[in-house]
């Protein structure tokens, strides 16, 4: 039973999860030889003060 772990900014729409998690789900599935269902994905949403990149916060980079 895979299990994936996205962790992205905050602010994505409850559709384009639907939309990651079908994609990401049919990919697991094929790949790794397993049924649908048996694929678990969970979303973490982060805030850009609460991710960085190369060093520097998201929040940061986007005062730029």
């Amino acid at each position: 039973m895979p299990h994936v772990q996205i962790t992205l900014l905050q602010g994505r729409t409850p559709e384009q999860k639907r939309k990651i998690a079908e994609r990401v789900t049919a990919v697991i599935a094929e790949e790794a030889g397993t049924n649908r269902e048996g694929v678990t994905i969970s979303f973490v949403e982060v805030s850009s003060a609460d991710y960085a990149s190369g060093g520097v916060l998201v929040l940061d980079r986007q005062k730029k």
